[in-house]
């Protein structure tokens, strides 16, 4: 028996096609309803952000209040440097500058330890937004020519399957523009943990842990190192230390967030 064959219009595809992924996406938020990271309370449907809304309105970015000109500290009351950068003694960090996108408080932590340590490697392209966002306001980084990830420990990148810094430096280098070199910087020695540990211990557990492969690639460069957090800077000196010495003209840095 003759059957009408029927011709679909092409534009009814689109529309068929989104009709089908809004009621697949339905049902997935009511079944599987995606949640704030910090609070825990059910995300809008279809919501994009990791956070509420009232959770992402807590999130400080630093160059809103006032902060030390060379590291970077948060400061609660006036003046333009820190106590350990004050005077001359700024002179003996080998990083010259250190520049961090938000404060280190509950709701960025709510991001950071997952993406850290939980394989939530998504959220690198909402957290480099911070970065982006903030980039602008700090004018000393925008001689930069290189950026560079601070690195892990090989046994410890293996383990994990992929260093965090270099996922944010990546997401920066999509907005600046600059080059990301992330093979040149190595970690030689596998330091414990800085966690309980006080300015002075943090800065001579970091000694030596860090070494330029290829000195030729920094020489008469500036140098922005990457990192997720800043705490003394322990870290960050120690990596520019070893680029100094390979030769770099100046190392800064930038971190996503400063703990104070």
């Amino acid at each position: 028996m003759w059957k009408r064959k029927i011709i679909w219009p092409i534009t009814w595809v689109p529309i068929l096609r989104s009709s089908f992924n809004f009621a697949k996406d339905a049902l997935l938020h009511l079944l599987l309803p995606r949640t704030c990271y910090a609070c825990g309370k059910d995300l809008p449907f279809r919501a994009e952000d990791p956070l509420c809304a009232a959770c992402a309105a807590q999130v400080r970015f630093v160059a809103d209040g006032l902060y030390c000109r060379r590291c970077g500290q948060p400061l609660r009351q006036g003046g333009a440097h820190c106590f350990h950068c004050r005077g001359s003694k700024s002179k003996k960090y080998p990083c010259a500058y250190i520049r961090s996108a938000v404060v280190f408080n509950p709701q960025v932590r709510a991001l950071v330890h997952p993406f850290k340590y939980a394989h939530q490697t998504y959220l690198a392209a909402y957290l480099g937004g911070w970065l982006g966002q903030a980039w602008p306001d700090f004018d000393v980084l925008h001689t930069a020519q290189l950026l560079m990830p601070v690195p892990l420990y090989p046994a410890k990148q293996k383990k994990r399957g992929y260093n965090q810094a270099a996922l944010l430096a990546r997401q920066l280098g999509r907005i600046t523009g600059l080059m990301v070199d992330e093979n040149n910087l190595c970690r030689i020695r596998n330091t414990p943990s800085q966690t309980g540990f006080g300015r002075e211990q943090r800065a001579e557990n970091m000694k030596g842990a860090f070494v330029c492969r290829q000195p030729e690639a920094v020489k008469g460069k500036v140098v922005l190192l990457i990192d997720d957090v800043a705490t003394t800077g322990a870290t960050l000196e120690a990596c520019a230390a070893a680029l100094k010495q390979a030769g770099a003209k100046q190392v800064m840095a930038y971190t996503l967030a400063r703990d104070v």
